[in-house]
C-alpha cells in the first residue's frame, strides 16, 4: 500500500512540478520506454540463473502484502514452545517423537495453524527437536549448526533485494545508453531545422530522465523493501534457536520463552506480563 503511495508522490513530483513549466507530451517518447525496460530486463536475465529469476520475481508479490511477523504470530510461537517443552520437561524427550515425526497429526502443532503451514519454520523447529530426541548432540553442536542454517536461509531470502539493487544501480546507465543513441541520431540529422532538432535532443535526453527516475523512484524502493522483508522473516528462526538452547542448557520452559521473547523486535514483543498471562489462559485450554 505504502509502496503505491510512494509512487503517487513521486510522480506527482516529478511530472507535477515539470507540467507547470513544459509539455508534458515532450517526455512521451514510446520507443525510450521500450528500450530502457528492454535493456534492463536484459540485463537481469543475461545477469543471473533460473534459479535467482524465479526466486526474485516469486518474492516481488510479497512487497505489496503486509508483514505476517506480527507480535500475535510470536506469541503464539512462543506459546506453542512452551507447550512442547512443557510436554517435555513433564513426560521426557521420547514423548513427542510422534509430534516431531508426524507434525501435521500432532495434537500441540494443530493448534497453531499458521505456523503449521509454514513449512520452512516447522521443518526448522522438528528437525532441531528430533536432534534433541536422539541424543546425540549437545548444545554447542547444536547451535553452531543453527547458526550455519539461519546463515544460510537469510542468504537466500536476501538474493531478491540484492538484485534489485543491482537492477536500481545499473537502470541510470542504460538510460545514458538510450541518451547516446538519440544523440547519434540527432547528429545524422544536423541539416534539419532548429525546431526539428531541438525536438530530437529533448527526445534524446529523456532516456536519461527516464533512466534515473525509474532506478530511484522506481526499482530503489523495491529492492528496500525486498531486504527489509528478508530482515524480518529471518527473526522467527533466531527466536526458535535461543529458545531450544536454553531447554537443552536445563532451563525451565517459562525461562526458556522468556529467552525467546527478548531476542524480538520491541515493535512486536510482548511485554513478560502479556506473554505470561497468555500462556496461562492456553494452558487452561
Amino acid at each position: 500500500m505504502f509502496l503505491i503511495v510512494g509512487y503517487i508522490i513521486i510522480l506527482a513530483s516529478a511530472l507535477g512540478t515539470y507540467s507547470v513549466h513544459g509539455s508534458l507530451a515532450a517526455l512521451w517518447v514510446p520507443l525510450e520506454y521500450i528500450a530502457i525496460v528492454g535493456l534492463t530486463v536484459g540485463g537481469f536475465v543475461a545477469g543471473n540463473d533460473i534459479k535467482i529469476i524465479k526466486a526474485t520475481v516469486g518474492a516481488l508479490p510479497g512487497i505489496f502484502k503486509g508483514s505476517k511477523f506480527t507480535k500475535a504470530l510470536y506469541v503464539d510461537l512462543l506459546a506453542m514452545l512452551f507447550e512442547v517443552l512443557a510436554k517435555v520437561r513433564k513426560e521426557g524427550l521420547m514423548s513427542i517423537e510422534n509430534d516431531v515425526e508426524n507434525p501435521h497429526d500432532s495434537p500441540i502443532f494443530g493448534k497453531y495453524p499458521v505456523l503449521a503451514k509454514d513449512h520452512h519454520v516447522m521443518e526448522f523447529i522438528t528437525d532441531y527437536l528430533r536432534m534433541m530426541v536422539g541424543g546425540n548432540l549437545n548444545a554447542i553442536e547444536i547451535e553452531n549448526l543453527m547458526d550455519v542454517e539461519i546463515e544460510t536461509h537469510h542468504h537466500e531470502v536476501e538474493v531478491p533485494g540484492h538484485i534489485m539493487a543491482k537492477i536500481a544501480d545499473a537502470t541510470p546507465a542504460f538510460g545514458i545508453v538510450v541518451a547516446v543513441m538519440g544523440v547519434v541520431n540527432v547528429m545524422g540529422s544536423v541539416g534539419e531545422p532548429p525546431a526539428v532538432l531541438g525536438k530530437m535532443i529533448g527526445g534524446a535526453l529523456v532516456g536519461t530522465f527516464l533512466g534515473i527516475l525509474i532506478s530511484y523512484g522506481f526499482v530503489s524502493p523495491i529492492a528496500t523493501l525486498l531486504e527489509q522483508k528478508a530482515q524480518e522473516g529471518s527473526k522467527i528462526y533466531q527466536v526458535i534457536k535461543v529458545v531450544l538452547l536454553a531447554s537443552m542448557s536445563g532451563y525451565a520452559p517459562q525461562v526458556a520463552v522468556e529467552f525467546g521473547r527478548k531476542v524480538l523486535f520491541s515493535k512486536d514483543r510482548p511485554t513478560f506480563g502479556e506473554l505470561e498471562e497468555e500462556l496461562k489462559a492456553r494452558k487452561g485450554k
